[in-house]
């Protein structure tokens, strides 16, 4: 009777390791919302790979008056989301009417997460932070050259600490022009 339940015990302990080991990121395509009033196609992870962006050169050389004045370069998310808050859509409002203006302007967008999570969950969901700000502002006009969106997860924190303040700082996008 002991080894029938250790047996079924063991059993199970193994089956739950390996269903967390198996499990896999999968996260919808972002939702967004058209407010240009023009129909333009939206394109999906398989188009991303047909555009043609140059490589982010991330060194820390941004200029600091660089892009809209007085318009804020950080988005923030709430936790486990990708869904752009409604107070930040006239920050990438702003951002856009400048690219369009600017058409030689390019930027990258950084995806970051807080230090909750997996290391390949949190760059996934970086990566759809930064995909949902790029896809917004390339509603409003902003063509896709002129924009990249590169995920660093939980790699690159804005806030040291795990109480909810610090990781809020750190659930982001960041917008940097080149």
């Amino acid at each position: 009777m002991k080894r029938t339940l250790f047996s079924i015990i063991s059993s199970l302990v193994l089956l739950a390791a390996l269903t967390a080991c198996g499990s896999s990121v999968k996260l919808a395509d972002v939702p967004v919302e058209d407010k240009s009033g023009s129909a333009r196609q939206v394109d999906d992870a398989a188009g991303a790979a047909s555009r043609s962006v140059a490589p982010v050169q991330i060194d820390g050389s941004n200029v600091s008056g660089a892009g809209p004045a007085n318009t804020l370069k950080i988005i923030y998310f709430d936790f486990n989301s990708y869904l752009i808050k409604p107070e930040f859509q006239s920050t990438i409002e702003s951002h856009a009417k400048y690219l369009t203006a600017n058409k030689s302007r390019k930027l990258a967008i950084e995806g970051h997460t807080d230090q909750r999570g997996g290391r390949e969950y949190n760059l996934a969901l970086g990566q759809k932070r930064a995909e949902a700000v790029r896809r917004s502002l390339g509603l409003l006009g902003v063509a896709d050259a002129q924009v990249e969106a590169v995920s660093f997860g939980k790699e690159k924190p804005a806030a040291s600490g795990s109480d909810e303040d610090s990781m809020a700082k750190n659930r982001r996008a960041e917008i940097n022009y080149r």
